[in-house]
């Protein structure tokens, strides 16, 4: 098979850049750590990190341990920190140390495990997501004896603005803040960061809108997107009135048109559930999702286009929030989901 025949996958790291500026801006001097778990939300957490250290990233979160020794391998010497969100799970502690990786504790077992790790850790306490961290109670327990270089929770309502669970964990946030003193302290995500200069503390842990993702869960125009996915088409086909398209009865042709079929499907990450909300960008113009099978979709394309021509399933035309929202799903899950079977290039590494 072509190249031409298959999905692509572009990542424009120029874009990337772009991102984490506006959320340095909007951070307003606090340190811009990045979040790169599940290979750098599906872009390739390697290429995103070096990208990221060239602009000043120190700061790295991964979620499992193997994920922080890949990272680690990927960064070299690079004097960049390296948070693990798992913690310090039993028989962990040599690889953690020998990667040169920061556990964040989440537990009352890992913080006594911690006692002995015999290097700084990161505390994540819990103060309303009911997810991960110690309670205030375990954490005012374990204050004294731990060796803690970062303080931490996590905003569950944070693309709300109007939320009033976001001052409510603020509130319990002061207090554990005060628990560790000498620690610095990260309360704010991507959404967060956005929330004001109470939420911001030393460190925002900056993940979907390094991506594109709007802090609100809606496209954001400060931000640029990084993935772009397009596919050719592979046929342009008329359908009479009440023609169904596809498998069941997705979408029948409410009268004579004129549709695409595109070589791209939810193989390649399109998410079946976007049928007939989401759009793609074909020929100078938004064109609706009909149907989305395993590897083909078909969009409505009244006019223009041709076989062989690129179809814009996401990008700056086609965008991540949207269809995320048409899949009824966020656009952390609709980047993770893209798999490995486009090809992928790489812009401004």
């Amino acid at each position: 098979m072509s190249l031409t025949d298959r999905a692509r996958l572009t990542i424009d790291l120029d874009a990337l850049a772009h991102n984490r500026a506006v959320l340095a801006a909007e951070a307003a001097g606090a340190e811009v750590a990045a979040v790169v778990k599940s290979d750098g939300y599906g872009l390739g957490a390697g290429a995103i990190a070096k990208r990221l250290y060239a602009e000043g990233t120190r700061s790295f979160f991964v979620a499992r341990i193997a994920e922080g020794e890949a990272l680690r391998a990927d960064l070299g010497d690079r004097d960049a920190a390296v948070y693990v969100l798992d913690g310090l799970l039993d028989g962990t502690a040599d690889r953690l140390a020998s990667a040169g990786l920061t556990p964040v504790i989440a537990t009352a077992a890992q913080a006594e495990a911690a006692r002995s790790f015999g290097r700084p850790i990161a505390l994540q306490v819990d103060t309303g997501m009911n997810r991960q961290g110690l309670t205030l109670d375990k954490a005012r327990a374990v204050a004294s004896g731990l060796e803690v270089s970062l303080v931490m929770s996590h905003l569950g309502s944070a693309t709300d603005p109007a939320e009033p669970r976001n001052p409510e964990q603020l509130a319990r946030f002061r207090e554990v803040r005060g628990l560790f003193p000498h620690a610095r302290a990260s309360l704010a995500a991507s959404a967060g960061a956005f929330l004001g200069p109470d939420y911001r503390y030393d460190m925002v842990r900056a993940g979907i809108s390094l991506f594109g993702g709007g802090p609100g869960e809606r496209p954001d125009p400060r931000l640029k997107a990084v993935a772009t996915l397009t596919a050719p088409i592979l046929d342009i086909r008329r359908l009479a009135t009440g023609d169904r398209v596809g498998y069941g009865s997705s979408f029948t042709a409410p009268g004579p048109m004129r549709v695409a079929v595109v070589a791209a499907g939810y193989s390649d990450g399109m998410i079946r559930a976007a049928m007939g909300r989401g759009c793609a960008w074909a020929a100078g113009a938004r064109r609706v999702l009909l149907a989305v099978n395993m590897d083909i979709l078909v969009i409505a394309l009244p006019d223009g286009g041709a076989v062989g021509d690129p179809v814009e399933l996401l990008g700056p035309n086609a965008l991540l929030d949207d269809l995320a929202n048409a899949a009824g799903t966020v656009a952390h899950e609709v980047l993770v989901r893209l798999s490995s079977r486009a090809e992928r290039v790489y812009l401004g590494a």
